[in-house]
């Protein structure tokens, strides 16, 4: 197999925001003090290396052909299928390609967090400190240092952060806490993917240790039947999709009215998936005097009105200083027309460097076809996508994370907040929706100071 070069300009990142974090009060009136909620600008830069991956490739999923057969169109649907309104690609123009590269060549080193507190340092139940001393947590992430105090005011929080900096954290040890202080206390949690659903269940499992209350997940699926015999013994935390919920809701399992708290976490993610209607029926059908924390990694206009409609006088909390994270390598693989992309990617996935290798496709047909004819090249793979069942979507998952495979191939459900240890690459195989699904996508490698590489197939015209 031949190695190839190709020409290619370099995408940097906004940094125009500072790394120690802000908070500020909430206001969705434009002012002229410049009380502003966050919105990031990334900006492309200039001069990338050329690459060592080989210029070959074809089209597999939205167009083209994949092993001599027709491929499928990108469809939509709904709850997943991609972007409101239908598919968008981004990275059709040099321009948006452009934002796919960027080296990670250290010229200066970036400040260090020094955060404000530690845990030991916060208001919190005994039992609750000790089981966060257990899991050798010491210092808090921008997020937790600036997002915990609020929370425990009880104030609403908008929080804004890049990907993998600790959110979950944030909301789950103030919120504890105040289901030990307040009898009664019942938190809802809504997430836009069953994997994240689960693995805030997981957390909150750890932090929770030996404190006697009762946490549940509520996702799609999963059989029904059990989640509401789980919602029979009124459990203090509430953890679910919209979609779900919204089941629950109407077959009068899931009261609302009960709950005082609300997270909505990942909530531009789930305004993308179009749970909108729904979130907005699930707030809707609450207390009015709630608190509420909503975290997100972008604030659109969506996003500003459905804090202006839920929220009361929020504090919001950026700890953003760039798009995508420093310690991933970013780059793109040109495919030249004619070429077939599927032989590309199994050659690299050949390479021992790419030893947990996480590949993003648009479709679910396609996802699941990939992940099969890599297996028939034994390449060990396995895929996630919203036709699984929950189950088989967290054994893939969890054999994934285990090493059991070394590939795992997704739709982008895999995109936000999961954390699998060590993913040495992302692949877009196939080009996001937008900008902030790469950003999301690639967020999976080069977590907890570990270094990350990110290749993204763009098709050549």
């Amino acid at each position: 197999m031949q190695i190839g070069r190709w020409n290619h300009q370099s995408g940097g990142d906004s940094s125009s925001h500072s790394s120690g974090g802000s908070s500020r009060p909430y206001s969705s009136r434009p002012s002229s003090g410049g009380s502003r909620p966050y919105s990031p600008r990334p900006a492309a830069g200039r001069g990338a290396s050329p690459s060592r991956y080989p210029s070959r490739g074809g089209s597999y999923g939205a167009r083209g052909s994949f092993g001599g057969k027709p491929s499928y169109g990108s469809r939509g649907g709904s709850r997943g299928g991609g972007k409101r309104g239908g598919f968008g690609t981004f990275g059709e123009t040099e321009a948006e390609i452009a934002k796919f590269m960027n080296k990670t060549v250290v010229t200066t080193s970036e400040p260090v967090f020094v955060p404000e507190h530690k845990f030991s340092d916060f208001d919190i139940n005994a039992h609750l400190k000790a089981n966060i001393i257990a899991r050798k947590y010491v210092a808090p992430t921008p997020i937790q240092d600036k997002a915990i105090p609020h929370a425990l005011l009880g104030q609403d929080i908008v929080g804004l952060a890049e990907t993998g900096t600790g959110k979950t954290a944030a909301f789950l040890i103030p919120l504890i806490d105040k289901v030990m202080k307040q009898k009664g206390e019942r938190v809802l949690i809504m997430a836009p993917t069953r994997e994240l659903a689960v693995q805030i269940e997981k957390e909150l499992a750890g932090f929770a240790r030996g404190l006697g209350f009762r946490g549940m997940v509520a996702v799609g699926g999963a059989n029904i039947g059990p989640q509401i015999s789980q919602l029979k013994h009124d459990p203090a935390f509430v953890i679910g999709t919209p979609g779900r919920l919204k089941d629950l809701v109407e077959r009068k399992a899931l009261v609302l009215t009960g709950f005082g708290t609300v997270v909505l976490d990942e909530a531009d993610r789930m305004l993308d998936m179009g749970f909108i209607d729904d979130m907005r029926l699930i707030l809707g059908k609450m207390q009015k005097e709630r608190h509420t924390l909503f975290f997100s990694a972008t604030m659109g206009k969506d996003i500003e009105k459905l804090i202006g409609d839920f929220l009361s006088s929020p504090v919001i909390i950026s700890v953003k200083t760039r798009d995508t994270p420093s310690s991933v390598d970013q780059d793109v693989v040109r495919i030249p027309r004619g070429k077939d992309k599927f032989e590309v990617l199994a050659e690299m996935l050949k390479d021992r460097e790419f030893s947990r290798v996480l590949v993003f496709g648009r479709t679910k047909f396609g996802v699941e076809k990939l992940a099969k004819a890599l297996s028939r090249l034994h390449i060990h793979a396995e895929s996630i996508h919203g036709n699984k069942t929950q189950g088989a979507r967290q054994r893939a998952l969890e054999a994934f994370k285990a090493g059991k495979v070394s590939v795992l191939v997704a739709t982008d459900v895999a995109a936000r907040g999961i954390d699998i240890p060590a993913v040495s690459h992302v692949i877009n195989y196939d080009l996001p929706s937008t900008y902030e699904d790469y950003v999301h996508r690639i967020g999976r490698t080069g977590r907890a100071d570990l270094k990350g590489k990110a290749l993204t197939f763009v098709q050549s015209r």
